[in-house]
């Protein structure tokens, strides 16, 4: 099919044990699904799930389990970090029952949910959309994926991050206040997903702020590692 001009190349991750990537088709992520998060945020109890979106390109994957460099972004000077389990679809559908999603699952990773703080709170603050505040170049670190079959019990498994050394999130996947299968049963009846979505399920307390210089090195227990060095 011949183009006006060329078009971009797919956003794609790399993945554990094997030559070929996986394509990226949407990203959609889930807002305050850790308790305590919801609580350092202004908020309590276990609300609806309510999503938003980062385009397929915010993709930064780690290759070969290095260290990417991130640049620090424009029109902030309060960017947040907050790390995640990323689920990856391989099998698309819609209304997928929560009993039947963990088949729609290819595998998992490593995430960060980067965000311009202060340019998102001024948009909630005007009641507009913070798009502006998540959905940046960039703004979606990600490790190489794990299959499912070869990821362990994803379910249990701990969550941390670390910002030059010192702790600054740490949790368990076990306290998602929707866990994965329920949260890809309420995305499902949003939205058709299709194979190369990413979900990213929420973060757990701790999220802060990180400068140009700041090395951020996160894990999730059975999925290996994620490092990110800011850069200016």
């Amino acid at each position: 099919m011949p183009f006006v001009f060329t078009p971009p190349a797919q956003a794609s991750v790399p993945v554990i044990g094997c030559a070929d990537r996986f394509p990226v088709h949407r990203i959609y992520c889930v807002g305050r699904n850790y308790a305590e998060h919801a609580k350092e945020m202004g908020f309590t109890g276990r609300e609806a799930p309510f999503f938003f979106m980062k385009p397929a390109d915010a993709v930064l994957p780690a290759e070969n389990g290095g260290t990417v460099g991130m640049p620090y972004p424009t029109l902030t000077s309060n960017l947040h970090h907050e790390i995640e389990l990323v689920v990856a679809i391989g099998k698309g559908g819609k209304n997928i029952a929560a009993a039947q999603a963990m088949e729609h699952i290819w595998g998992y990773a490593v995430g960060l949910d980067m965000t311009r703080r202060d340019l998102q709170n001024d948009m909630k603050k005007q009641g507009r959309p913070w798009c502006i505040g998540k959905a940046f170049e960039h703004s979606a670190p990600i490790s190489a994926i794990t299959p499912a079959a070869q990821a362990g019990n994803v379910e249990q498994a701990d969550i941390w991050l670390q910002v030059n050394g010192k702790d600054r999130q740490r949790s368990n996947v076990n306290q998602l206040i929707w866990n994965i299968a329920e949260t890809i049963e309420v995305l499902s009846q949003a939205w058709e997903l299709q194979p190369g979505d990413l979900i990213m399920t929420g973060t757990p307390e701790g999220v802060g702020a990180v400068q140009a210089g700041d090395v951020l090195e996160g894990g999730i227990t059975g999925l290996g590692t994620l490092r990110v060095a800011i850069t200016a």
